[in-house]
């Protein structure tokens, strides 16, 4: 098992696992999908996002959630003070008790396909970031498509005609989604071919790292534990501050930052 730091494969496939833990949670207090939306405040189309691991939904939407089945105080896990040293001169630094260890194994179950489309995901957030960084790279993807569209009769014709939309309008968030249609879509996609192969490359083993299991914790060098820590306190802060977390009361909202943000 390797210690990894964040990646982009990491990220999604932690996602991956808090979407499926809230459906799990949800299933497991009897609340129905429109029961459980209804609470928090969103559309059915929004709990399914969620409960599919989707990026697209903000953190503060996802910490909602978190609160309504009651796990919300779970983000500060895995940057709890366990993970870094207690400050000098405390009784904390002076006693000579063990830390407890805290360490969260993360690996994708290849039986249901999670690896193929977290790679396939990764690699198409990869290539958005270079659309976005140099435009010029999207008449490359509308090339490559125009020479499949043009070779003739295809089960894929359908989708790379769709593809033709999404390249003029830049409609990103249908390919980068959870769903079956952005599944679909990414699987005929001509943007990937614009990826050079160190960035290929790197997915691949972020992959590769991930059927492994990657070890979340203790055994984390220092400035990634520290890293991870301060990324967790970012999220929480963005979600709060966003206007799913402005939705909340101002007494609800404290206590969610409180049990969020207690042992960050």
């Amino acid at each position: 098992m390797r210690i990894l730091d964040s990646s982009t494969v990491l990220e999604g496939q932690l996602l991956l696992q808090l979407g499926d833990r809230l459906r799990r949670l949800r299933k497991a207090q009897g609340l129905s999908t429109v029961e459980m939306a209804k609470r928090v405040g969103i559309s059915r189309t929004t709990l399914s996002a969620i409960e599919a691991g989707d990026p697209g939904p903000s953190i503060g939407t996802y910490l909602r959630a978190m609160s309504v089945l009651g796990v919300c105080g779970d983000l500060a896990l895995l940057a709890s003070d366990a993970l870094t040293p207690a400050p000098a001169g405390t009784a904390a630094a002076r006693s000579r008790r063990p830390r407890p260890v805290v360490q969260v194994q993360v690996s994708a179950d290849e039986s249901r396909h999670q690896v193929q489309d977290l790679q396939s995901l990764a690699l198409h957030e990869e290539a958005v970031k270079l659309v976005r960084a140099d435009p010029a790279l999207l008449a490359l993807a509308q090339q490559a498509l125009e020479r499949w569209l043009a070779a003739g009769n295809s089960r894929s014709a359908a989708l790379w005609r769709e593809w033709q939309g999404i390249l003029r309008d830049r409609q990103w968030r249908k390919i980068l989604g959870r769903t079956r249609r952005a599944q679909e879509l990414r699987q005929a996609s001509p943007l990937t071919s614009i990826l050079p192969d160190q960035v290929r490359r790197s997915v691949l083993n972020q992959v590769r790292a991930l059927k492994k299991g990657v070890a979340l914790g203790d055994a984390m060098p220092g400035k990634a534990a520290e890293q991870t820590k301060k990324r967790l306190r970012e999220l929480v802060e963005d979600g709060l501050n966003s206007g799913a977390g402005r939705a909340l009361t101002p007494k609800r909202g404290a206590q969610l930052k409180k049990q969020a943000l207690g042992d960050l």
